[in-house]
C-alpha cells in the first residue's frame, strides 16, 4: 500500500510538473507574441516618426483629392462636358488644363500661404486660394498689380513703420516748405515754386514720409506695379487670379495672398490655350 500511495502521490506530482511545464511554454509563447507586438508596435511608430510622417500625409491627400475634385464636380451647377477646363490643386501645388480625362497641359504653381495679417478693429485678412468653382473672366498681357491695403499694413509692419493714407485733395506738409499731393493720376512732391515731380513706387519702393508709409489713392500710378504680376494673367474674379511672377523661386509653394502664381514661360502658354469663359476647379 505504501508503494502505491507512493506511485499515485509521484504520478499527480508528474502530471503537476507536466502542466506546469505546459503553462510555462504557452506563456512563453505569449511573452514572445506580446515582445513581437511591442517590437513591431515600436519599428512602425518609429518608422512613422522616423520617415513617413510625409509619406503619410502625401498618400491621405492622394486618396482625398480625386474624391474631393469629383464632389466639387458633381456639385458645381455646370459639368465642363467636352469643354476644357482648368483643375488647381492646393496641396499639390500645380494646374491642369484638361479636356475631359486628357491633360493638355501641366505646370506648378504657388497658392494662398493660409497666413492672417491683423487689420485692426477686430477684423483680419486671411490670404487663402479660394475653393470651388471659377471663371476665367478676363485675360492681360503685361498686367500691372493695383495692390489692396493689406499690401501696405504687411509692409508698414515688416518695416517698422506707421501708415498715412492720402486722399485726394489732401497734402502731407514736408519740413523743407514742399508737401506730397495727389496732381491728376500722379502723387507728387510739390515745392514752393509751384514745380511738381512725380514719385517712382514699386513694390519694395513704397512712398515713406515722416516714418510712415503712404498709401496712395485707387486711380494713381503709384498703386499701380509693374512686374510682379508676371507677363500673363487670367483673371478669376474678387481679386483672384492665375498669373506669373517676379519670383520664380516660390512656384511650388504656400506663400500667395490667395491668387494662383505660375512661372511666366508657363502662364504665357496657357494664356494662349485658354478662353474667358473657361471653368476653373480649385480643390
Amino acid at each position: 500500500m505504501g508503494l502505491l500511495r507512493f506511485y499515485r502521490r509521484g504520478s499527480r506530482v508528474a502530471l503537476w510538473l507536466s502542466a506546469l511545464v505546459l503553462v510555462s511554454a504557452a506563456a512563453g509563447v505569449l511573452l514572445l507574441a506580446a515582445a513581437a507586438e511591442a517590437r513591431l508596435r515600436r519599428d512602425v511608430m518609429r518608422l512613422v516618426y522616423n520617415r513617413s510622417v510625409e509619406t503619410v500625409e502625401s498618400i491621405e491627400r492622394e486618396i482625398a483629392a480625386p474624391d474631393s475634385m469629383r464632389r466639387l464636380l458633381a456639385e458645381s451647377p455646370e459639368t465642363p462636358g467636352d469643354r476644357p477646363y482648368l483643375v488647381v490643386s492646393i496641396e499639390e501645388h500645380r494646374v491642369w488644363y484638361k479636356q475631359r480625362d486628357s491633360i493638355l497641359f501641366t505646370a506648378p504653381v504657388a497658392t494662398g500661404s493660409g497666413k492672417v495679417l491683423d487689420r485692426g478693429r477686430g477684423g483680419h485678412w486671411r490670404f487663402e486660394t479660394p475653393r470651388g468653382r471659377l471663371i476665367v473672366q478676363a485675360k492681360e498681357t503685361d498686367p500691372r498689380w493695383v495692390p489692396p491695403d493689406w499690401h501696405f499694413v504687411e509692409q508698414a509692419r515688416k518695416r517698422g513703420l506707421g501708415l498715412r493714407r492720402l486722399e485726394r485733395g489732401q497734402s502731407i506738409p514736408l519740413s523743407d516748405g514742399s508737401a506730397i499731393t495727389v496732381r491728376g493720376n500722379d502723387v507728387v512732391r510739390r515745392y514752393p515754386s509751384g514745380r511738381t515731380v512725380p514719385f517712382a513706387a514699386g513694390e519694395g519702393r513704397e512712398l515713406v514720409v515722416n516714418g510712415n508709409i503712404v498709401i496712395p489713392p485707387f486711380g494713381t500710378t503709384q498703386r499701380r506695379y509693374a512686374g510682379v504680376l508676371g507677363t500673363h494673367r487670367l483673371l478669376l474674379g474678387d481679386g483672384y487670379a492665375l498669373h506669373g511672377t517676379n519670383k520664380p523661386e516660390t512656384v511650388g509653394r504656400s506663400v500667395s495672398h490667395g491668387c494662383v502664381r505660375l512661372r511666366n514661360e508657363d502662364i504665357a502658354r496657357l494664356f494662349e490655350m485658354v478662353a474667358v469663359g473657361t471653368p476653373v476647379y480649385i480643390y
